[in-house]
């Protein structure tokens, strides 16, 4: 079935066949390369990628460190908030330069020898105090005949990984730098705290060296007494010596007396020869008068017996008288002479005996004195020499002692002066460590974990979606591109204006309106069928649909008028024009990055208000897409009034 419309560059009718296929041709196009670009990263594992570990781990604190391993097991799980990763394939490096090759991997990551040494050089640097601190790389390779995204994606991801394995390492360092602060700051206010010790120490250091001055000038003066004294000292036990001396020989002197007196003795006796002499005359002249005391008592008895006591009674009587004065005479004379002969007696037996005991008696004192002599000159040698010597020694030792009390006296007054010092200098040392503790950042576990996660990523972008090159502004980019290809699509099929303008009854403006209707009739449907496509595929909520959908049906409308009006005064070049419109329009919508003379030919373009209203609808756009539609249409009625006037001879050519 045939329509009333009628066909550029040719006279076969148009059906509705023909109307379908340039109705559908922008939502199969949109629908392609939406199916096509949006989320990629849900179909990543249709990627195969192969992991090279090539590192050598590495011993921090006696414990393995494999950072090669980790960062290829990160990899291969992938990332919690994404539902989707590459396939991974733990490989080598032949392998991977194969499939490569053959097309079996579409990346390979390499990880190198030096990984896990170079990612932890700057965290041993700074433990270490010193050395050179080396940036760990990975390689990623990719074929030459690989797809234009595949290494944007694949880079994507080895970036995020190294970055996240790089984050985390300075997570660690920093979170050691800081609990490091926070040790450093206790430690400094335990030195404070010891400086106020100290200070205070000092300061009672220097109390009592204050009061050493006194003490060792009272030292120094008693130290030179002790001197004149020692010297004194010395001299009394020289005369001490000297009379012991003397004493010495006084008593080896009576010592060798006693000893000869004893060897007199012994030889002599004691009792004196005149003694003896006196005792023995006594005895004998004792025994003479018993002898003639008992001859005069025998002559008297005699007498008696013979005396007549008649005759003569009273010489009788007194020769009785005389006879018994003899026998007491005899008795008498006889006990003298037994007392002189035990007298005798006595004396020999007193001589012998104490004269042995007197002796050795002698003979030990004199042995005694000669032993004291001998003490004497010892205790006066060892003794009294040495003691006065030390004396001496004492003396010089305290003088010695008067003078270092007196210098003590000095040196104390200037310790005190110095310890003084010494206390305000801690003082104000404590003070300043008391600050620099105060100054120094303290941080709990929790807070360095937390900075150091901060410091370690300290700028985060949210809302762009840094894993897909596929943003929230494709799909309008797209719909409205499309839309502007389908609009040159319906002019490739039919006519700007009837072949019959010059024939036409009609108005211009009525015969622009009536080529326009059905293209536009077709831009509306271009605009609801893509607003459908990208609602299957984008899931909007229905409000944000109904303005897309109002703003593509719109701007299906308004494309129509603007290409008629391109081919209506341009003709075959208007076509030209309007597919270099649709090539500007992504060129200028893919990247801010372009010169700012094309961007500001984009921004011109009857596209931009739609691509912004298809962003957001506002009535900023669809009153510029409108503005665009009137000044179409106008053109278009201008370029038909014109193709109504013509020569006679061009009328006469044409008939």
């Amino acid at each position: 079935m045939t329509l009333p419309i009628e066909r550029a560059r040719s006279r076969k009718p148009i059906t509705w066949l023909t109307i379908l296929g340039i109705l559908l041709l922008p939502a199969a196009v949109g629908g392609i390369l939406v199916a096509a670009l949006q989320n990629p990263t849900e179909r990543l594992d249709s990627m195969t990628a192969a992991i090279v570990n090539l590192d050598d781990p590495v011993e921090i604190d006696g414990q393995l460190t494999p950072l090669g391993r980790q960062l290829a097991s990160g990899l291969v799980e992938g990332s919690d908030d994404l539902d989707s990763n590459l396939t991974w394939v733990i490989s080598n490096e032949d392998d991977a330069a194969e499939g490569l090759a053959d097309g079996s991997y579409q990346a390979v990551i390499t990880i190198p020898e030096d990984f896990s040494a170079a990612a932890t050089s700057a965290g041993q640097a700074i433990s270490d105090g010193g050395g050179d601190a080396e940036q760990a790389t990975i390689k990623v390779t990719t074929p030459d005949d690989g797809l234009v995204a595949d290494d944007l994606i694949t880079s994507q991801i080895a970036n995020v990984a190294a970055s996240s394995m790089g984050t985390l390492l300075s997570e660690a360092t920093t979170e050691n730098i800081l609990v490091g602060f926070t040790t450093i700051g206790d430690q400094i206010g335990d030195a404070a705290d010891g400086a106020v010790k100290l200070a205070s120490g000092a300061r009672d250091a220097a109390t009592g060296a204050a009061a050493i001055p006194d003490g060792a000038t009272q030292l120094a003066s008693g130290a030179a007494e002790l001197g004149t004294g020692a010297s004194s000292l010395a001299s009394g036990l020289d005369i001490l010596a000297s009379k012991t001396r003397d004493a010495a020989g006084g008593a080896s002197t009576l010592g060798q007396g006693l000893t000869d007196g004893a060897a007199a003795l012994q030889a002599d006796g004691l009792v004196a020869a005149p003694v003896y002499g006196a005792a023995n005359g006594s005895a004998a002249a004792a025994g003479q008068v018993v002898t003639g005391a008992t001859d005069v008592s025998a002559q008297l008895r005699q007498l008696i017996a013979d005396c007549d006591t008649a005759a003569t009674p009273d010489f009788c009587t007194q020769l009785g008288a005389a006879g018994a004065d003899a026998d007491t005479l005899t008795a008498t004379a006889t006990g003298a002479s037994g007392a002189a002969a035990g007298t005798v007696f006595a004396l020999t037996k007193f001589d012998e005996t104490a004269t042995a005991q007197l002796a050795s008696q002698f003979r030990q004192a004199g042995a005694g004195a000669t032993t004291l002599a001998d003490g004497l000159r010892q205790l006066a040698s060892d003794g009294l020499d040495q003691s006065a010597a030390g004396a001496r020694a004492l003396s010089t030792g305290a003088d010695q002692l008067s003078s270092g009390a007196t210098e003590l006296a000095t040196g104390a007054t200037e310790l005190s002066t110095g310890l003084d010092t010494l206390a305000t200098g801690t003082g104000d040392l404590a003070g300043g460590l008391r600050t620099a503790s105060d100054s120094l950042p303290s941080f709990s576990d929790s807070e360095s974990t937390s900075l150091a996660s901060v410091i370690a990523d300290p700028v985060a972008s949210k809302g762009a979606d840094g894993t897909t090159i596929f943003g929230p502004t494709a799909i309008p980019l797209l719909a409205a591109v499309v839309l502007w290809f389908g609009a040159l699509a319906s002019f490739l099929v039919m006519r700007a204006h009837t072949a019959r303008t010059l024939t036409s009854r009609r108005s211009s403006a009525g015969l622009a309106l009536r080529a326009f209707a059905p293209a536009a009739a077709i831009g509306a449907a271009q605009g609801l069928l893509v607003s459908l496509i990208v609602q299957i595929v984008a899931s909007y909520d229905a409000g944000t649909w109904w303005a897309f959908a109002g703003i593509a049906v719109l701007a299906g409308i308004v494309f129509a008028a603007v290409n008629q009006a391109l081919v209506a005064v341009f003709g075959g070049i208007g076509r030209w024009i309007s597919a270099l419109v649709g090539v500007l329009a992504i060129a200028t919508g893919l990247i801010s990055t372009v010169p700012g003379w094309l961007a500001d030919i984009g921004a011109a373009l009857p596209t931009a208000p739609a691509f912004t209203g298809l962003i957001a609808a506002n009535g900023g756009a669809a009153a510029g897409l409108i503005v665009w539609g009137v000044l179409s249409l106008v053109a278009t009625t201008l370029a038909v009034t014109l193709r109504r006037t013509t020569s006679t001879k061009a009328a006469l050519a044409t008939a």
